[in-house]
């Protein structure tokens, strides 16, 4: 999954960036569960994906903010 800039899920619905909040994770889970199990060759994934999860959290907070 390819990282996006927070500038670009501003555009997204709160409904998009709610799936997209989802996805993440359910990645975050497969990954710890893959890391645990000794199948993740990579690591540097677990790490990225946290990022991108707080960056859409962070965008779904200043949706909510700005709706009242």
């Amino acid at each position: 999954m390819a990282s996006e800039s927070a500038r670009d899920m501003r555009n997204y619905t709160e409904d998009e960036l709610a799936k997209k909040e989802k996805n993440l994770r359910e990645e975050m889970f497969n990954l710890r569960f893959r890391l645990s199990t000794g199948e993740l060759g990579d690591t540097a994934r677990i790490k990225a994906a946290k990022k991108e999860l707080a960056r859409t959290l962070t965008v779904i907070k200043e949706k909510r903010d700005v709706r009242g």
